[in-house]
């Protein structure tokens, strides 16, 4: 699925999605990944939504955004409120999509300037 046309050079918008993959700017990632406007962290280790940590997170808090979107395949599926509540207490607001979701929400929070991570479990 095609989520923009041109995106902007500099950005890293995610330009195409689907099963196994996410496509962002000429790059194809088949592997769990954190990306933000400028940052892309490949081979994120989790793989499943269940599998996710604090730890895991720490690599996504890292960057600093104010929202983190995560994408869980093509199911949404919510992980431990652990993690839920680790955000909270760091003033970092969190929302669980699929991936799908969770592609086109980090794309329009992006083109608001927004300062989003989206952490996609592939």
């Amino acid at each position: 699925m095609k989520f923009t046309l041109e995106p902007a050079a500099a950005i890293n918008a995610v330009t195409a999605r689907g099963p196994g993959e996410v496509h962002v700017r000429e790059r194809v990632f088949t592997a769990s990944v954190i990306l933000t406007a400028q940052h892309a962290i490949d081979d994120w280790p989790p793989r499943a939504a269940g599998e996710l940590t604090v730890a895991h997170l720490e690599a996504v808090l890292a960057l600093a955004p104010e929202i983190v979107v995560l994408g869980t395949g093509e199911r949404q599926v919510f992980p431990d409120p652990v993690l839920f509540a680790h955000l909270a207490r760091r003033g970092v607001g969190f929302e669980v999509m699929d991936s799908g979701a969770a592609c086109r929400t980090y794309n329009v929070l992006l083109s608001e300037g927004r300062n989003v991570a989206l952490a996609l479990i592939i």
